[in-house]
């Protein structure tokens, strides 16, 4: 056979086609590197998230620093917020300032009166530095640890000294002169008191007045004095809590008298319980930090935390949390100065790093020799254990103790309330505050601002696009999509603002009306439809076909109107003339001016948009033949719709869902703008929430970059990010199952 020759046309395309050819690979590739480049962004996202969340979790440490012998055993030890020099402040009355790089002496001091013993040692809330020595004449020396931080020639040196901030002379406890057996001091600004056990049995308080003098900012000090009426029990404990109100009296069996001292010229017992188990013996008692709690160790090994709870109007103390913490007795605690972490030791050298909010056992770690006194630094980055004539310096790694599945999810029971609760509260206007770092309010509030929203916007986006795509005329469709998918043109920002300045108040002032409006429309739509059906057909070939929709629209303002301007009259017969006032009082539900309504109504605005032209495109997309088909078979157009045009149209359908849902649950401004912004867990509409995004945008400008407030907001982050991903994957395979089912017909 004779070989044609290949056209010239053939071997060098024209230069039309290879422009074309250069487009289209110039298209795939950058369709390629586009969609790559987003993966790679959202796994360099979840990366990053997790490589700042991570830190949350990593585990305590404990590494020995230095150790050196100790002279005596001491009372009680401090240190300076750099781990750089402490005191030990000895039974006897002398105070020893050392070096804990290498133990040197750096000096000491005898702050007692000339001729004077020592008989007590007690010590106020280890932040404010103040400590007391009760004397055997009826007296009491108050001191105050301080620090000194000076930089010559820019090099950081710390100088330890003693104050007296109560005045150069001992205070008086007992005029009889009775010696001192147990000590409790606390100094306040404007006050101070101090509790004493005297050895002939009786406990007094006294409580003086500070007056500082405008001349020479000297103090004065007015005394007043009264008795605790007796415990009926041996005391072997004395603490008086830092706001001097309540005063504790401890026995070694484990009974504890619980005293109400806010009258110091009448102490008042409140209570008596027991703080460890029958047959066990109190072996360390000491104040959480911010002295709303008493750590109680028992010669079993376990540390209790009772907490004050206001029981029918008076504080009581109740256990809230058991630590199983040792196999050996307890034989010191020691609470950090900052958060609700402590220490404790057992006799047996186990040292435990504990966090009472998060309920964590944080580090457990053997010390030889074994301790009989810890104490943390101010930061709670270095501990000092004292026993069998040595002292040891830790340098602790504990950045986020805070934080535990039960912190995050569960109820928490924190001091000061009466039952365990779900709250975020990231900070407070004190530094007694516990941060509460609780996601599930957060996640509620999120689920809840999505459902009002969807619960608004599904059935108005689907019902519409299903109108629009099949019923409405061409030339009202071609004017009505355009309009509805312009709307999601709208910055979410603008209706946010909208929604908080102008749709809250208006939906406030108008609630029984609008009530009544949602409940009108729907049998007032049935109404208009049955006397469309039986208006004479010369009057409905008027209409055009697919143009009924149109005369909806005035009899909807009509009705919309008339129950807005029923409002008035509805309030002032049904709810006595304010409807917020009659569910607060008769139904009580409180009622938030931004509440989930006005988030319902402005969120389903935005969202529907977004359904309306997903859902609509997969309607109008359903093949013609398949339609006509139906209805040549003898279907109605429900039946055809219901039983061919939905189903067949049902995956794009469930991806407009979802992808509404997915648009709701990120949103942002809207719920920060239209809603009060506070976490509760209720599901009222009549209340406000905090979504995750919103408590993201409004806490993370102002918190300290890796601490664990910032680290807690980037999980909130993470959480969401899981959650999206979860949810589009699942919806992804749901519609795949969808389209699979449905494409034969």
């Amino acid at each position: 056979m004779k070989e044609m020759a290949a056209s010239p046309r053939a071997q060098f395309p024209s230069p039309r086609l290879r422009w074309r050819l250069l487009k289209d690979r110039a298209a795939r590739y950058g369709f390629a590197v586009g969609g790559v480049s987003t993966i790679v962004f959202v796994v360099a996202i979840a990366f990053y998230l997790v490589w700042v969340v991570l830190p949350l979790f990593r585990p305590a440490g404990a590494e020995p620093a230095a150790a050196f012998g100790a002279d005596g055993a001491a009372a009680a030890l401090v240190a300076d917020e750099y781990g750089e020099t402490a005191a030990r402040h000895l039974p006897d009355g002398r105070v020893e300032f050392l070096r804990l790089a290498d133990g040197t002496r750096l000096g000491g001091a005898s702050p007692l009166p000339l001729g004077a013993r020592a008989t007590a040692y007690g010590r106020a809330e280890p932040s404010t530095g103040v400590f007391a020595y009760g004397l055997d004449d009826g007296r009491a020396v108050v001191l105050k640890q301080a620090f000194r931080v000076s930089y010559p020639q820019d090099r950081r040196v710390v100088t330890p000294a003693l104050e007296r901030p109560l005045g150069e002379e001992p205070l008086v406890l007992d005029e009889e002169g009775a010696a001192v057996v147990r000590i409790a001091v606390q100094d306040a600004e404007d006050e101070a008191t101090v509790a004493g056990l005297l050895d002939d049995g009786r406990v007094v308080l006294v409580h003086f007045a500070k007056s500082v003098s405008l001349l020479d900012e000297s103090v004065s000090l007015e005394r007043s004095a009264s008795e605790v009426p007796a415990p009926g029990h041996p005391v072997d404990y004395l603490l008086l809590d830092r706001r001097q109100q309540a005063l504790y009296l401890a026995a070694r069996d484990g009974r504890l008298s619980h005293y109400d001292v806010r009258d110091k010229s009448a102490p008042r017992l409140v209570e008596r319980l027991r703080l460890v188990p029958e047959g066990r013996e109190l072996t360390a008692l000491a104040f959480l930090n911010g002295d709303y709690s008493l750590l109680a160790g028992d010669s079993g090994g376990t540390v209790r935390q009772w907490t004050l709870v206001r029981v029918g109007g008076e504080q009581r103390l109740r256990a809230i949390r058991l630590f199983e913490a040792f196999d050996a007795p307890v034989v010191a605690i020691a609470p950090e100065q900052a958060r609700k972490g402590f220490a404790a030791a057992a006799a047996d050298g186990t040292v435990g790093v504990f966090h009472s909010t998060a309920h964590r056992t944080l580090l457990r770690r053997a010390a030889d020799p074994p301790p009989r006194l810890l104490a943390f630094a101010p930061r709670a980055d270095w501990l000092l254990l004292e026993g069998g004539g040595r002292l040891a310096l830790w340098r602790v790694r504990n950045e986020h103790p805070e934080v535990s599945w039960q912190a995050l999810w569960g109820r928490v029971w924190y001091e000061g309330y009466d039952r365990p609760m779900w709250i975020w509260q990231s900070s407070a206007a004190t530094d007694d505050f516990e941060p509460k770092y609780s996601l599930t309010p957060l996640a509620f509030g999120t689920l809840k601002a999505a459902f009002y929203a969807m619960l608004l916007a599904v059935p108005l986006s689907i019902l519409g696009a299903i109108y629009t795509a099949q019923f409405m005329a061409p030339r009202m469709r071609q004017a009505v999509k355009p309009v509805i998918e312009i709307m999601e043109a709208l910055p979410t920002v603008v209706l946010g603002f909208l929604a908080g300045l102008w749709l809250a108040p208006y939906v406030e002032k108008h609630l029984p009306g609008l009530l009544a409006v949602a409940l009108a429309l729907p049998p007032a739509l049935l109404l208009a439809a049955w006397l469309w059906r039986h208006t004479p057909l010369s009057l409905r070939r008027w209409v055009p076909d697919g143009w009924e929709a149109a005369l909806l629209l005035p009899w909807v303002a009509a009705v919309t109107w008339a129950g807005v301007a029923a409002s008035g009259p509805l309030e002032d017969w049904l709810f006595g003339g304010d409807m917020r006032l009659w569910l607060t009082k008769e139904m009580g539900i409180p009622f938030d001016q931004r509440n989930a309504i006005v988030v319902g109504l402005a969120m389903g605005f935005a969202v529907i948009p977004t359904i309306f032209s997903i859902a609509e495109d997969a309607i109008f997309g359903v093949p013609r033949h398949l339609i006509h088909g139906s209805l040549a078979l003898g279907a109605t157009p429900w039946q055809t719709l219901v039983r061919v045009v939905l189903l067949t149209a049902s995956p794009g359908i469930f991806s407009a869902i979802m992808i509404g849902l997915g648009r709701a649950v990120g949103e942002t401004m809207i719920v920060l703008m239209a809603t009060g912004n506070t976490p509760v867990m209720d599901f009222s509409p009549f209340q406000g929430f905090r979504t995750l995004s919103a408590n993201i945008a409004v806490e993370l400008p102002e918190s300290e970059v890796g601490s664990t407030h910032y680290r807690v907001l980037f999980l909130g982050g993470l959480v969401l990010f899981v959650a999206t991903f979860v949810l589009n994957t699942a919806a992804e395979m749901v519609r795949q199952r969808l389209r699979r089912r449905y494409s034969s017909l």
